[in-house]
């Protein structure tokens, strides 16, 4: 078969970009070999696959290669465009490449070519052997380079079939053994899995590098005289000789099974090279080098086998953090309002009351004055610190990693997701824990980071639902959520924050009326249905209060203030007395809801509670009489001074006299909300 183009997979004696020179014989074993042709390495997509090359190893110059497309549209093609001249550069992908050290600089001297490539531009000038990298600690110029997987280019162009000199017009047969007794050496060492091949490969270049040691001509006890073949030379026998050794550059000086270092007598343990040779053909037999080597060891009393096999390597540059899932908190602390001062003020006038509409007026007649009230709240700053220490021996002794730099990254971590928890639902410590971080509203004070759990009322709706019931399903949920929704004052659509637990059994509600069809398709079609701009689950939250289910908030209505200083600092110092280097990461802050109605919190009641709804008292503004109705499982009082107010007429207020009133839930039951239950009535003035 006459070959579609012919090119150069790879020249000798080229010095490539990164200073590695490629020797003539690097792939000398590789002559006769096929390999299959690709375009731009893409050998992870089949349709990339464009044919076949045939490997021709040239002395002194080395790898040529005759390619064939086969007839796949993607063959078709890229015949043509060769045959146009679009693509004229090749490129090999090898891997288990050994390098020597040779007069002073690096040279490749073995690796196996997995696939020729087409590429749309080779190297210029000479050779490139591009290695695959990874970033090491801290350091983005710090590099560790894996030897084992190369894309190699030679900047050379590609030949038609009409420019190949000595074209094979047949395809090439694979290779048969040389003495029909079993396979060579060659194809035992191609059917080896790739771990086997790497430690193979390992054991070659540790027998270059004690042969490198020689210094004089005079063969050494168990090498062969002038004029014998030297072991893995090609023979009359072996014509392709040993695969370990016919890249070799001297003999050993010591055995790589030796454990003796310097004795001569029979009670050295060695493994000769004819030995070896029936070890590779058992393990291609048995199909486990490490079985066959560990049973050799025992037969000639080699000890510590495992030191041949290569170590474990971590696949991370640093230790992973065993930790809750964090990707909430970036959208809690970018969501928030931020300001420079630390001390935060709201004033909140209530123009909901009758008395505050405007009103009608009659020629002549008395214009009345508009009654509202005003509350301001205030919030203070409170500290909040994450501390680590590390031995200076620890860090000293730590060479793979930037400890310290790790270290900072699991102290900045920690303390913004303790930052994110106390805005959301507070810190779950105890008041009294030290550790706590202030809450004004948990601990009646005015300093710290208001949760939104723990809001007034004026600022957040407490929204209930009962989801344990026998009776009760999660569609239960997103009707209150709905039907909540008109209490929400806040700034456009908000964030909904709840638990993967929660977010899972709405995704799964069925409409059992229309063959059990899933209701939403997705996240965001469940965020569509509840009116909320999207849905973030919380991993936190699982280990908070234990009836709260979710909070709904636009996080723009939430003010973290910071005075200049108080911001997020990093603060490091070495402790001589201990040998210790201390770091601390702090912030003084304050934060608080300041908008009204801008939050919603979901809450679970417990599954035997009753739900029901307060009645609005009547008033009697001529009069100032105040009725409380009579129902059940729900309970008046004043809300001054929490008495209960007896159901009936209360006694009548004095003149500009107001009252307000509270309902709440008696034992046993429960409000939809907190918004419909308070009722403030004032007597005009006289």
């Amino acid at each position: 078969m006459v070959p579609d183009f012919g090119g150069w997979a790879t020249k000798a004696n080229l010095k490539c970009s990164d200073g590695r020179t490629i020797l003539p014989d690097a792939f000398k074993h590789m002559d006769g070999q096929q390999v299959p042709l690709v375009y731009m390495h893409g050998h992870k997509d089949i349709e990339n696959v464009l044919g076949y090359a045939v490997l021709e190893h040239r002395d002194g110059e080395g790898v040529y290669c005759k390619a064939y497309f086969n007839e796949t549209p993607g063959g078709k093609n890229a015949k043509l465009q060769v045959q146009h001249g679009d693509i004229k550069h090749l490129s090999i992908m090898a891997n288990q490449l050994v390098e020597k050290v040779i007069a002073g600089g690096k040279s490749v001297i073995h690796g196996m070519i997995r696939e020729v490539s087409l590429v749309l531009a080779g190297a210029n000038p000479g050779a490139v052997i591009d290695f695959v990298r990874i970033a090491h600690s801290d350091d983005p110029d710090d590099y560790t380079e894996l030897t084992d997987e190369a894309v190699i280019k030679t900047g050379t162009e590609i030949e038609l079939s009409h420019a190949i000199d000595g074209v094979d017009d047949t395809k090439p047969d694979a290779k048969t053994t040389d003495s029909g007794e079993g396979p060579t050496l060659q194809q035992a060492y191609d059917n080896l899995d790739d771990d086997t091949k790497g430690l193979v490969t390992a054991l070659v270049e540790a027998a270059l590098e004690a042969g490198a040691q020689h210094s004089d001509g005079d063969p050494k006890d168990g090498e062969p005289k002038d004029g014998e073949p030297k072991d893995g030379e090609p023979t009359d026998d072996n014509p392709e000789g040993d695969l370990n050794h016919q890249e070799g550059t001297g003999a050993m000086t010591r055995n790589v099974f030796d454990q003796s270092a310097t004795g001569t007598g029979s009670d050295k343990k060695t493994l000769t090279h004819a030995e070896f040779r029936d070890i590779a053909k058992k393990a291609v037999k048995a199909g486990s080098l490490k079985a066959i080597l560990d049973e050799t060891a025992l037969e000639h009393g080699v000890e510590n086998i495992e030191v041949l096999f290569p170590d474990a390597k971590a696949i991370s540059a640093t230790p992973e953090w065993n930790k809750r899932r964090t990707e909430w908190v970036a959208s809690v602390l970018n969501g928030v309002d931020r300001r420079p001062y630390s001390r935060i003020k709201t004033l909140v006038a209530d123009i909901t009351q009758d008395e505050a509409r405007a009103k009608g007026y009659i020629t002549g007649s008395y214009k009345k004055e508009e009654w509202f009230s005003v509350t301001t709240r205030k919030t203070g700053p409170t500290t909040i610190y994450k501390k680590q220490k590390l031995d200076r021996d620890d860090m000293i002794d730590v060479t793979d990693f930037d400890i310290v730099a790790w270290l900072w990254g699991e102290i900045r971590l920690m303390i913004e997701e303790e930052i994110a928890r106390a805005i959301l639902f507070g810190d779950g410590r105890d008041v009294s824990d030290p550790d706590h971080i202030a809450d004004p509203m948990a601990a009646a004070s005015g300093d710290g980071i208001r949760s939104i759990t723990n809001e007034h009322e004026l600022y957040m709706t407490t929204v209930n639902v009962n989801l344990d019931d026998a009776s009760s399903s999660y569609h239960e949920l997103v009707e209150s959520i709905l039907r909540a929704r008109r209490f929400y004052k806040g700034t456009g659509l908000p964030t909904f924050y709840t638990t993967e637990a929660v977010l899972t059994e709405l995704l799964l509600l069925k409409d059992e009326a229309n063959s059990n069809r899933r209701l939403y398709s997705s996240v965001e079609d469940l965020a569509n249905a509840l009116r909320v701009r999207s849905i973030i689950p919380v991993e936190a939250m699982e280990s908070a209060e234990s009836d709260l289910v979710g909070i709904i908030v636009n996080l723009s209505d939430y003010t973290v203030g910071t005075d200049r200083g108080g911001e997020l600092t990093r603060f490091d110092d070495f402790d001589i007395d201990y040998n210790q280097y201390k770091y601390l990461m702090e912030a003084r802050m304050s934060g608080a809801l300041t908008k009204i109605k801008s939050a919603q919190v979901i809450r679970k009641t417990a599954a035997a509670n009753v739900l029901v709804s307060p009645d609005k008292p009547t008033f009697v503004a001529s009069t100032g009489v105040v009725t409380i109705p009579s129902k059940t499982g729900v309970i008046y009082q004043d809300a001054s001074d929490s008495s209960v107010l007896t159901a009936g007429a209360q006694a009548a207020l004095a003149a500009g006299e107001s009252i307000t009133v509270q309902a709440v839930p008696a034992a046993g039951y429960y409000f939809a909300t907190n918004a419909d239950d308070s009722w403030t009535f004032k007597r005009p003035a006289a």
